[in-house]
């Protein structure tokens, strides 16, 4: 039954009966998601409430049937009660324990045997009644063996081991789930809360009026207003004011940053100091912070292709163990109960996504959103790195090398402002550095009027009723019939030193060109190095340089090969051809173009100053600006992989050695049951501890 308990303008919440013990609520919330204009919801599973918030495109009376249709499909839709979500259901072995622990008091103090009997079956009746429908519905599971352990301990009347291997097996259930829950802990830190409210500048009669809005209704282009002690609701460019700022939710770096004018500004970081206006470039379901909760909700459902191995042999291993038990019983009927408490499964199948999660969480709370723990495992797997120059191996921050005047009445400042004046608006990387050279110049705005800008061509305004055209060559000699005949010599000399060009034409006519160069990070060569230290065979450069800059590149880095004059249409046919010859391909990246390979590539890394698109294709995206990010995640990606292998190595040594022991005698049912559960336990704490991040 579903019921409509509350509906506003863009929410609404639901009482849904049908779901109480049913059903995984995260699997239900993205079911909910994939429903035309969702953009959050919130179950409560302990009132059975769906609470939803919607956009314009979203029609209730659609929705209602949606969730009458999901009630009608529910066992198609694989509903299950998982461990790992918050609200969940007290689970049995809690139970089982306490009743357990009571019997076996009893049973050493009563020395009633009918009193003893009916104490021990009662508090045995949770495990084998799930063990009977496991065995119905699941075949024969870890379960089924336990509850036939205890049944032979009943049928033989040892009701000290019957209630010693309860006490054991409940309270190796309970502390398995808490550090399992706990593993899960660590990663719901990083999905952080919603923002609920902003501030936004709106224009209320001609004036300007801060007006406060629910996040949810932020647009692009917005400009929001965040003071001291706020959390920044959007990604954007600041466009007024200076602040201090905290980031480490949302990059790991602890040190305060300033931030100013024109600068970026990523969702979930933390005014410490000042105030500042912020256009929104990013809202809602877009915005980092957001894109991070959805990552990490996914990471907590998918499974490695490791830890479905180790599933598919826990679940093979079953069948060995029962087959071992009725062997040893023909030699030794008492070692039966003692047998069927070995069991490999719970060793084998929880410490992996354990390992998995924390290594995830350590990474987010270091700046690297890893997109699940198939990405960590191809990330380990990857033997060939292939690097996108601009943007990746450069720092993505232009610098004005050259200004040259071609109208003597111009001097190289006059140009500089011109330029400053129109691309003072805009946020790309040539307006920032254009912006930035002629503040340090003593800066001069020069009167104009409404920018227009062209996407990826340049800027028109008009001053003194004469156009200003700022651009690209081709937008000004081919789009707008600029002459440039007489400037070729110089400006071909300037292509040549692979500089990028910003041409400039006032009256139809060309005045000038500012010439810019982007930087080799600090850090790069240093994070080759790294990189092949811990076992990376291939560096790979990709650029539309000429050969002989990259090659100097290439030589001054230590990169092992390089493609130059590339076209952006072509690095996805290198990645094609590097595949074809049996390498693992990690490809780093930050542009729009960078995102088909980033997708083609078995594992795509995209920068933090990268393209909304290319973090979107990314399976890992860095939030912090530090190539050695890359090292990092690398580094912990194999570190990871070494812990999953020794807990499954331990698990198997120690799992065979306790089931032998059993099947010859060694071992009674309780100190199986000990050992056992132990082993787990230990393998598990293993595993939340997870690995050392490489810059601790």
């Amino acid at each position: 039954m579903i019921k409509l308990i509350h509906l506003s303008k863009k929410r609404a919440r639901f009482r849904i009966h049908y779901i109480s013990k049913k059903i995984d609520p995260l699997f239900f919330l993205q079911q909910i998601d994939k429903f035309d204009g969702i953009t959050d919801s919130f179950f409560n599973l302990k009132i059975s409430t769906l609470t939803i918030k919607f956009n314009e495109s979203f029609n209730i009376k659609k929705f209602i049937e949606f969730l009458n249709l999901i009630e009608e499909k529910e066992t198609s839709l694989k509903i299950c009660l998982k461990p790992n979500f918050e609200a969940k259901e007290q689970n049995l072995s809690n139970t089982t324990m306490v009743i357990s622990f009571l019997s076996l008091f009893f049973n050493i103090i009563v020395k009633s045997n009918p009193l003893v009997k009916f104490i021990t079956v009662t508090a045995s009746l949770p495990i084998l009644i799930s063990a009977s429908k496991e065995l119905i519905n699941k075949g024969v599971t870890s379960r089924v063996l336990e509850g036939l352990a205890i049944f032979i301990s009943l049928y033989r009347k040892d009701y000290l081991a019957a209630n010693g291997t309860n006490v054991l097996i409940g309270f190796g259930e309970f502390m398995e789930e808490s550090m399992v829950n706990k593993s899960d802990d660590l990663i719901k830190e990083l999905a952080k809360p919603t923002i609920k409210n902003a501030w936004i500048i709106k224009n209320l009669n001609g004036k300007e009026n801060l007006v406060q809005i629910e996040a949810d209704e932020l647009k692009a282009g917005d400009i929001v207003v965040v003071g001291s002690g706020d959390i920044v609701p959007v990604d954007g460019h600041i466009v007024e004011g200076k602040a201090y700022v905290n980031q480490a939710s949302m990059t790991g770096e602890s040190d305060i940053v300033e931030k100013k004018y024109s600068d970026s500004i990523i969702s979930g970081s933390v005014v410490e100091n000042g105030n500042i206006k912020i256009w929104a470039e990013y809202v809602g379901q877009d915005t980092a912070l957001s894109k991070i909760k959805k990552y990490m909700q996914s990471s907590l459902q998918e499974k490695s292709q490791t830890g479905l191995k180790a599933s598919h042999l826990a679940d093979k291993l079953i069948p060995v163990t029962l087959s071992f038990a009725f062997i040893s019983y023909l030699f030794k009927p008492n070692a039966l109960a003692s047998v069927l408490q070995a069991d490999y499964s719970c060793a084998l199948k929880l410490p992996t996504p354990t390992a998995f999660k924390s290594s995830i969480s350590k990474a987010g709370k270091n700046g690297i959103l890893i997109k699940g723990a198939k990405s960590l495992e191809i990330l380990s797997q990857a033997d060939t790195f292939v690097f996108d120059k601009t943007g990746t191996l450069t720092g993505g921050k232009l610098e004005i090398v050259h200004i040259k005047s071609f109208d003597s009445n111009i001097s190289q400042t006059d140009l500089l402002n011109l330029a400053a004046s129109a691309e003072e608006h805009y946020f790309h990387p040539i307006a920032k550095a254009i912006v930035e050279a002629a503040n340090k110049r003593g800066f001069i705005h020069i009167h104009h009027d409404e920018v227009e800008f062209i996407v990826s061509h340049g800027v028109k305004t008009t001053i003194n009723k004469k156009q200003l055209i700022i651009g690209s060559r081709h937008f000004l000699e081919d789009d707008e019939k600029i002459d440039f005949s007489n400037y070729k010599n110089e400006i071909n000399d300037k292509i040549s030193q692979n500089l990028a060009i910003l041409y400039i034409a006032y009256d139809n006519k060309l005045i000038g060109i500012i010439a810019l160069s982007d930087k080799i990070r600090d850090n790069c060569k240093q994070t080759i190095s790294n990189l092949k230290k811990i076992g990376v065979k291939e560096i790979i450069m990709l650029t539309g340089d000429t050969f002989r800059k990259a090659e100097l590149i290439a030589n001054e880095l230590g990169i092992d090969k390089f493609y130059s004059d590339m076209l952006p249409t072509q690095k996805a046919d290198i990645l094609d051809m590097l595949k074809k010859d049996g390498k693992k391909i990690a490809y780093i990246g930050d542009g729009i173009n960078d995102a088909p390979s980033l997708i083609k590539a078995d594992v795509g890394i995209s920068m933090q100053t990268g393209a909304h698109i290319a973090k979107a294709s990314a399976d890992i995206a860095l939030l912090k600006d530090d190539l050695n990010a890359i090292y990092e995640a690398k580094k912990l990606s194999n570190d990871t992989m070494k812990l999953i292998n020794r807990n499954f190595n331990v698990t198997l040594l120690a799992n065979s050695v306790i089931l032998f022991g059993a099947g010859f005698g060694f071992f009674s049912p309780i100190l199986t049951a000990f050992l056992h559960n132990g082993t787990t336990i230990v393998t598990l704490l293993n595993s939340i501890k997870g690995v050392k991040f490489a810059n601790k």
